[in-house]
């Protein structure tokens, strides 16, 4: 089971990966080129500075709180755990779509009102939580609004990573390692650079991937776009992606292993 080498030591291996020093990204980031290197020696980072980072570095601040081992902020978190059924059938629908129609459900979902949160985002306890690679991945995954049988489904359909909703629990505990083709598919649907993770997770990767399909690409940008859904507004985007695919209601199950 791969232990989690701290932010810094991931820091630093992404700037390795992509050529950069602690200074340039401090300039990028706005911040003091000491708090940079601090951090990079393994010193914990802040909140506002990993609010930074993240657009200096193309990230999601969410993913780096998670990669940090840091509480998730309530702004950074999904607006309605109940959408995470709607949102996983939807995104399901939408990549049997063309592109044209996963570019529709992408724009009604951004004209969609923003609603009030009700609640605090509370994702399924990942037991026992090892702090490894699998567990920040999927970790993230959960920010996206996807339980274990929603990571199996957007998967299969997005990707061609095939596992049954349990297996998700095996890796995110760190009894499982991941693998060049699990680390490639995440990041498909992450929407994060497959060589980025890799060197964020310690994988390594023996040949350069190749760019995503477009389907995965949409199915990411759902997600992340699906987060700020209530339920109610998940359950319309899903029932307008099914109709639009023109299948039976239940078209968009799959046999999942174990399933």
């Amino acid at each position: 089971m791969t232990e989690h080498p701290g932010f810094g030591a991931m820091l630093a291996l992404l700037l390795d990966r992509r050529g950069l020093g602690g200074r340039e990204l401090a300039d990028r980031a706005g911040l003091n080129e000491d708090e940079v290197c601090a951090v990079l020696a393994g010193d914990g980072p802040g909140e506002e500075l990993l609010r930074r980072l993240a657009p200096a570095l193309g990230f999601r601040a969410v993913d780096l709180f998670i990669l940090a081992g840091l509480a998730v902020p309530d702004d950074l978190a999904p607006l309605d755990a109940e959408a995470s059924m709607w949102v996983k059938r939807a995104v399901a629908d939408a990549v049997c779509l063309p592109a044209a129609g996963r570019s529709e459900l992408l724009r009604l979902i951004r004209s969609l009102p923003q609603e009030e949160r009700r609640s605090g985002f509370a994702p399924k306890h990942l037991a026992p939580l090892a702090g490894g690679p699998g567990a920040r991945v999927v970790r993230m995954l959960q920010y996206r609004n996807l339980s274990w049988s929603g990571m199996a489904l957007t998967l299969a359909y997005a990707t061609p990573t095939y596992l049954s909703a349990a297996t998700y629990g095996v890796i995110g505990s760190g009894r499982t390692e991941l693998t060049p083709r699990l680390v490639t598919d995440f990041a498909a649907v992450l929407g994060i650079g497959a060589r980025d993770l890799a060197a964020l997770t310690g994988v390594v990767l023996r040949e350069v991937p190749p760019p995503p399909p477009p389907e995965a690409v949409d199915a990411a940008a759902l997600l992340w776009e699906g987060r700020r859904l209530s339920a109610a507004q998940a359950r319309h985007v899903s029932e307008l992606a099914r109709s639009m695919r023109g299948d039976s209601r239940d078209a968009h199950l799959v046999e999942l292993p174990g399933s």
